[in-house]
């Protein structure tokens, strides 16, 4: 996926399914699973909302930018943290199953090395 518009969608979608997974945590969960449960699916859909509007961020950036492959980057691993760590939370909290846990942060490196690659990208431009 190179293009702006693939991003966009990709963006659209993200957003889209982060409002649909916050929805059904907060309609179809709340008497389901227990509290803790729930406030753990709740970090997932806010850290899923939040990169969905920082790869939107970046897909902008990269439709006025030249090409820069930290911003390339930054859009594939916020899309990758998106699975991994909201991914990771959301099934945790459902089906109990502690080991899922462990990928958790594997998600969270991606966000990181997200934003520092839109770092590097900003610090490359010229004042």
């Amino acid at each position: 996926m190179n293009g702006t518009k693939g991003w966009l969608v990709t963006t659209g979608i993200a957003g889209f399914t982060g409002v649909a997974m916050g929805a059904f945590g907060a309609h179809g969960l709340k008497n389901v699973i227990a509290p803790e449960m729930l406030a753990v699916y709740q970090t997932g859909v806010q850290y899923h909302f939040w990169h969905a509007l920082g790869l939107g961020l970046v897909t902008l950036l990269r439709a006025q930018a030249s090409p820069s492959r930290p911003l390339a980057w930054a859009a594939w691993l916020m899309l990758t943290g998106i699975i991994l760590f909201s991914g990771s939370l959301y099934l945790l909290a459902v089906s109990g199953i502690r080991w899922l846990g462990m990928i958790t942060p594997f998600g969270g490196m991606a966000f990181l090395a997200a934003w520092a690659c839109v770092a590097v990208h900003g610090w490359r431009q010229p004042s």
